[in-house]
């Protein structure tokens, strides 16, 4: 009853940061007004791939890549 297969993490700039991290090729949605989410699926993803995530995420944030001008604009679907 605890359990779920999804994380949704809050940021002001979390659309911003969705889209540097799809870019990355991680697969992540974005959710007005601010939150980012992933799933985790086990059918298709291994301790490993959760692992690269993260890493990708931790780079995006340090080297703040996601206040490129590409990753603010605003698509119609994220």
């Amino acid at each position: 009853d605890n359990r779920g297969s999804q994380i949704a993490l809050a940021h002001s700039d979390a659309y911003a940061i969705c889209q540097a991290w799809i870019a990355k090729g991680v697969i992540a949605d974005f959710r007005a007004p601010n939150i980012l989410r992933i799933g985790f699926a086990p059918l298709y993803l291994c301790f490993k791939d959760i692992e690269i995530a993260v890493q990708k995420l931790s780079e995006i944030i340090k080297k703040q890549e996601y206040k490129h001008d590409i990753f603010c604009q605003k698509q119609a679907v994220t």
